[in-house]
């Protein structure tokens, strides 16, 4: 990719805030790599306005073929990022998977994503993915127009709460609720799988502090920052300032996600949107890669280098 001055400097924005923190960089738990038909249909989505954006204007600010949204993502200083894709029909989620497993051997620095439906096989798609290597799993019930709660879903969840393998899960109901969105179908899943690694996606937007009860509740389930606290969401979905002491207390389940490409405003924003708040440089330093390094066994600091001897 061309490093235009403004591709520099906004690289050198993103790894001065890492740097200042005593970071090696970040691990991006939420970011959309997938097949580029697929992903320009979510592109036209977006630019269409259409109702599962709430009919808000939403540019997508990095709209670039695939290397080069990895290469900035490097540029930036992510460590490890995350494929997240996910199907919204029987019949895709196997076919997306077989994409991801090959995304994932080209591209190193990428979790190896999967993802699930509620259909005939789900149990046998979910162990095919974990035996080919796959690190975490998205679930979108709000594109996808299911519960997750459904019985056909039931073996997988205990198949992935058993493997420890973690699920990033777009469940709230923002931008715009679905018939499955809102904390209770998730907390019916919770109730027969309480071990399952569930990553609740954009901090469960607009219910915060209804996903922040389940991870009270429940010890595995975590949260991602994925928009929350940008400008662009505050104005649709504010985030509680009453709240944020119990933000401050799950400091270790918090994870750093972005949404990148799929962001109507730059990378950088997410990272200084999370100063603001004031929960303080280990909060910062634990959200932004240290949790994240820990839920998937990454180094949490590189191995100090040998000292040349004199």
């Amino acid at each position: 990719m061309s490093a235009d001055p403004h591709t520099r400097t906004e690289a050198g924005d993103v790894r001065r805030f890492w740097e200042g923190l005593g970071l090696p960089g970040l691990i991006d738990v939420h970011t959309h790599f997938m097949p580029e038909r697929v992903l320009r249909k979510v592109w036209a989505y977006f630019d269409a306005l259409g109702p599962l954006t709430g009919g808000v204007e939403w540019p997508i600010t990095y709209r670039r073929e695939e290397g080069e949204r990895a290469a900035l993502l490097r540029q930036f200083g992510v460590r490890a990022f995350t494929a997240m894709l996910y199907p919204h029909k029987p019949g895709m989620a196997r076919w997306l998977n077989g994409w991801a497993a090959d995304f994932a051997r080209r591209t190193p620095d990428c979790l190896h994503t999967s993802t699930l439906f509620p259909e005939p096989g789900a149990v046998d798609h979910v162990r095919e993915a974990v035996e080919a290597g796959a690190r975490v799993f998205k679930a979108h019930v709000q594109v996808g127009a299911y519960d997750p709660a459904d019985e056909a879903l039931d073996a997988a969840w205990g198949l992935l709460a058993e493997a420890g393998v973690p699920v990033v899960i777009h469940c709230g109901s923002g931008p715009a609720p679905g018939k499955h969105t809102g904390p209770g179908p998730v907390a019916r899943v919770l109730a027969r799988h309480p071990r399952l690694r569930l990553v609740v996606a954009h901090l469960g937007m607009p219910e915060y502090e209804d996903f922040l009860d389940l991870a009270e509740r429940y010890g595995e389930v975590r949260l991602d920052t994925t928009m929350a606290f940008t400008d662009f969401s505050e104005r649709m979905a504010p985030f509680p300032r009453r709240a944020l002491p119990r933000l401050a207390a799950l400091g270790d389940r918090i994870l750093l996600g972005s949404d990148f490409p799929n962001i109507p405003y730059p990378y950088v924003h997410q990272l200084h949107a999370l100063e603001r708040l004031g929960l303080g440089e280990a909060w910062l330093r634990g959200v932004c890669h240290d949790n994240a390094a820990r839920l998937f066994g990454l180094p949490v600091r590189p191995p100090a280098r040998p000292e040349t001897p004199l």
